[in-house]
């Protein structure tokens, strides 16, 4: 799985004009599939997304987490995270989880950010959507759960 991170003051996803899902003060994150993910990729994600320390301290220091500060959370799947550019000029999405597998791993991957007692919000797994975001610092961290970086 490969997961995007950042860190917004809010951010909201639409769907057909109507807000589905919208958080204030915490993390956004993309969300990419791939086809040999299992749930422990989305455990090791859900842990060090739950506990990086990407929030400022009362010194201005990057040392709490989304939990530190009751922050909210906003998860989008975006299978576009598992693009192969390498050869030629149009992207193939062929490593992409199919939606029969990638569905309920990301639901999963949800049930398990919100077992953490956060408020959690999503969009709508491949519905054509509009996400709007106010990153604060910018602060965006790439995880992979494959390469452990």
């Amino acid at each position: 799985m490969k997961t995007v991170i950042q860190r917004v003051s809010e951010a909201h996803v639409q769907v057909d004009g109507a807000t589905v899902g919208a958080i204030n003060h915490g993390l956004m994150l993309l969300v990419g599939i791939q086809e040999d993910d299992e749930k422990t990729d989305a455990d090791w994600l859900v842990q060090k997304i739950l506990n990086l320390r990407i929030f400022g301290d009362q010194h201005g220091k990057l040392n709490l987490s989304v939990q530190d500060i009751s922050g909210e959370i906003l998860c989008i799947s975006q299978f576009t995270l598992i693009a192969d550019y390498r050869k030629g000029n149009r992207p193939s999405f062929i490593r992409a989880a199919k939606p029969d597998k990638a569905i309920p791993l990301f639901d999963y991957f949800k049930e398990e950010i919100a077992r953490s007692g956060l408020k959690t919000a999503s969009g709508i797994f491949g519905a054509d959507m509009k996400v709007s975001l106010l990153n604060d610092g910018p602060v965006t961290i790439v995880m992979d759960s494959k390469t452990k970086i």
